[in-house]
């Protein structure tokens, strides 16, 4: 399988789902789950369902569709299942590090599924190898795993608590045992997770709720930071696995990764993403004829943008949904054509136009330079580029691919350079507190890192995406302090 790499938008990070289903089929209702999340991650899928007594697992690379026919959905028997949608964020993109992460137990085989980064993987590791642990993947996910392992038959309390007193970082987790499903998150709640009821006796966890509706769910609550869910045949239960520190929701999720149709920190993310096209609207007016999106993602926000300026709402380019990932590898030539063979411009609306341009986020730049080109090569007058992310100008540690200063264009460039580089008539994003503003939550709810360097949980300064990439040498663990290298009893 081929990636067609079309953009430069922040990768999608992964998407997690549980499902307890005492009369149906946990893998069937896992499928459609994992397509609704297919959004959060598109490099691989999998599926691990319990029949009360064996766990049975089958996970791939590719999308959801294809990782998964109806024989093997029928394989995979039980009514208990988690399942995982990932883009990678740490460790490399290879079978090895596809989820679930499958792990065997004093209390029976179990399945692990995690969205978010460990900010100490690395040094976590280190420690449990060191403690005669081996590992199978080069994903800090699997830390998670082998630390619950090591801790379930303590309780699934006492497990989970385990995890956050030695974890650092964003995680929002679903694990299933041979007869009970667990859901977690981290103290800061920075990656989201929500429970949801199914029918009269089931349930179902998932990173967002627009993976209910298509499984007949229906939205309970969300995990608050720092707590857990436990369901089993005895029904669900709540328990709190560490004191929240703070409220830190990836901002980031509200603008950009979660589906316009999902519900997130009690607000309908389509609605919240058309106030932030009216604030934008407000902070940066502009005279135009037109206001255009960047399909699909900009739509609600020009929408917003539309409503408070009274500049009409035209489309002005017709997205291709099939360009996303092919079997077919493009020559120099097509790659060369980029946005072209993705986006297509509507010129007659387009001619002789001023535009205003609204879209979610810059992040290298280059696509919105090539987006900019297109309306002018179709006829337009001028192109006001509106953006309803703020700058990005710090890197994402907690589980969004943009790990790195050099590659963010407003973190090398001013807006005036920005501007001229992307060849617009004018350049306007939408500040940090008119984003949060249009969520309706107060504002020290959010992380806001990527856009301010304000990181909520403490981030070492040599953290890279490929931290877990092999082994541990004798000179890494000499260098490692006193105090890393205790080894903490589990």
């Amino acid at each position: 399988m081929i990636d067609v790499e079309l953009d430069d938008s922040p990768k999608e990070e992964c998407g997690v789902l549980g499902v307890f289903a005492p009369d149906e089929s946990a893998a069937r209702i896992g499928f459609f789950g994992l397509f609704a999340l297919q959004h959060r991650g598109q490099e691989s899928a999998g599926l691990a369902v319990s029949d009360g007594e064996k766990v049975r697992l089958r996970r791939g690379m590719g999308l959801v569709n294809q990782v998964f026919d109806a024989q093997a959905l029928e394989e995979l028997k039980g009514h208990i299942a988690v399942g995982h949608t990932r883009y990678s964020t740490t460790g490399a993109s290879v079978l090895r590090n596809a989820q679930p992460v499958f792990c065997q137990s004093q209390v029976g085989d179990i399945a692990v599924a995690h969205n978010g980064n460990l900010v100490n993987a690395r040094e976590l590791r280190i420690e449990m190898e060191l403690d005669g642990e081996h590992f199978d993947s080069s994903s800090d996910s699997e830390i998670l795993a082998r630390i619950i392992v090591r801790n379930l038959h303590k309780g699934p309390e006492v497990a989970v608590a385990e995890v956050m007193r030695r974890a650092k970082g964003a995680y929002s987790v679903t694990v299933l045992t041979p007869r009970m499903l667990i859901g977690f998150r981290d103290p800061a709640g920075i990656r989201p997770l929500v429970v949801g009821s199914l029918g009269s006796d089931g349930y179902v966890i998932a990173s967002e709720t627009c993976a209910f509706n298509p499984v007949g769910a229906t939205a309970i609550q969300e995990l608050e930071p720092g707590e857990m869910v436990i369901i089993d045949s005895r029904g669900m239960r709540f328990a709190c696995g560490a004191k929240s520190t703070c409220k830190a929701m990836c901002l980031f999720e509200l603008i950009y990764f979660a589906r316009p149709d999902s519900v997130m920190y009690g607000t309908a993310i389509y609605s919240a993403r058309e106030r932030m096209g009216r604030k934008l609207a407000l902070e940066h007016p502009t005279e135009a004829d037109i206001v255009v999106p960047v399909p699909d993602s900009g739509i609600p926000a020009a929408m917003g943008y539309s409503a408070e300026t009274g500049i009409p709402f035209r489309e002005g380019m017709i997205k291709s949904r099939y360009i996303h990932r092919t079997f077919i590898q493009p020559d120099q030539r097509m790659r060369e054509l980029g946005v072209k063979m993705k986006l297509s411009p509507l010129v007659d609306h387009l001619q002789g136009q001023r535009v205003v341009l609204v879209d979610d986020s810059i992040v290298r730049g280059t696509t919105t330079k090539q987006i900019v080109r297109l309306l002018f090569e179709s006829g337009a007058k001028e192109v006001h580029v509106r953006i309803t992310a703020p700058p990005i100008k710090h890197p994402c540690f907690y589980g969004i691919d943009m790990a790195s200063t050099k590659e963010l264009a407003a973190a090398i460039m001013s807006i005036e350079e920005l501007e001229k580089y992307l060849g617009a008539t004018s350049l306007g994003y939408l500040s940090v507190e008119g984003a949060m503003d249009a969520v309706g939550r107060p504002h020290n709810n959010f992380c806001t890192a990527c856009f301010t360097g304000k990181y909520p949980v403490e981030v070492p300064d040599d953290l890279t995406k490929d931290a877990l990439e092999g082994t541990a040498d004798v000179g890494e663990i000499a260098a490692l302090s006193h105090t890393q290298l205790r080894l903490i009893e589990i």
